[in-house]
């Protein structure tokens, strides 16, 4: 076996950092973000997002907050390309947005080693970054902590596991945003182990949802990840 191929960390981390745009729109409207990539230009970060919603109006809201947010320079709209990832809800737009450099947490986590692995999503006020990273779990721990401090930030790591395994990886871009909540939290509480260590009754009840929706959610992202 590749020894490069048995080594790093597929990370999921939830955050919440002060002067974000993106969290501050999320967290008073419906809808949510799925951000691309932010780069560096003129001083100012220059991010790609999908806007999705349950409907073309919640999308238009959601932007409008965006360009009337002090927290953004400018925001135009662009093409969606045909490789987008699949997103939440019935309507969705690309917009292309500028804004303070220093309030984009991007920088602290890649300097640190943590590569997206997904495009980061962001809904109800939190940011959800899936990374890669070449380095042990106490290690991600450290690093983890200096983002923290460098950015006064609220960063919990909600999943780990091996970056390559024989069995592969199922990634979770595909699904909902309740779907992905559902599978992500099956997996912590080792719904999937054997014997279980936590019920379907146990999810349910931790989700304040019936036992047959969290079933219908979990088959249903199943279905999805094994089609791939």
């Amino acid at each position: 076996m590749n020894a490069s191929r048995s080594t790093g960390l597929r990370v999921t981390l939830d955050i919440w950092h002060p002067d974000c745009w993106t969290l501050a729109v999320t967290e008073r409207l419906a809808g949510g973000l799925l951000g691309h990539g932010v780069y560096a230009i003129d001083g100012l970060a220059t991010g790609r997002f999908t806007v999705y919603g349950e409907t073309t109006a919640a999308v238009e809201e959601l932007i409008d907050a965006a360009r009337a947010s002090p927290l953004t320079e400018s925001v135009w709209e662009a093409s969606a390309r045909p490789t987008e990832t699949p997103v939440p809800g019935s309507a969705s737009r690309a917009i292309v947005v500028r804004y303070e450099h220093e309030n984009s947490i991007n920088d602290a986590l890649v300097s640190r080693g943590f590569i997206p692995d997904e495009p980061v999503r962001m809904a109800d006020g939190r940011e959800c970054w899936t990374v890669l990273v070449d380095a042990s779990r106490e290690a991600v721990g450290e690093r983890v902590e200096a983002v923290r401090e460098e950015m006064h930030a609220e960063v919990r790591i909600e999943n780990v596991t091996a970056a390559y395994s024989a069995s592969g990886v199922l990634p979770t871009s595909d699904l909902s945003e309740r779907q992905r909540e559902v599978f992500d939290l099956a997996r912590r509480r080792n719904y999937y182990c054997w014997p279980r260590e936590a019920s379907a009754t146990d999810l349910a009840d931790e989700l304040d949802v019936s036992k047959a929706t969290l079933l219908e959610h979990l088959r249903t992202a199943e279905a999805k990840l094994l089609g791939r």
